[in-house]
């Protein structure tokens, strides 16, 4: 699964799932403190977006989701 900053968080959510590495994500994703799972704007905001918002370091998590997606 290829994980990038420039994807939404939809985009990310669903290819997780298509993938079956949904529950890996959202684990990394609530760890972090980002709990836009149940956000409506998830599915427009970008990876990147979501983590300036929540004051997170972009490329450190995208680093984290790729650990633990394998």
């Amino acid at each position: 699964m290829n994980i990038s900053k420039e994807l939404t968080m939809g985009e990310l959510l669903r290819t997780a799932q298509d993938n079956g590495v949904y529950e890996a994500v959202v684990n990394v994703l609530l760890s972090a403190g980002m709990h836009c799972i149940g956000c409506p704007s998830h599915q427009f905001e970008t990876l990147e977006e979501a983590c300036y918002v929540h004051g997170i370091d972009s490329a450190e998590l995208v680093s984290k989701l790729e650990a633990a997606v394998g």
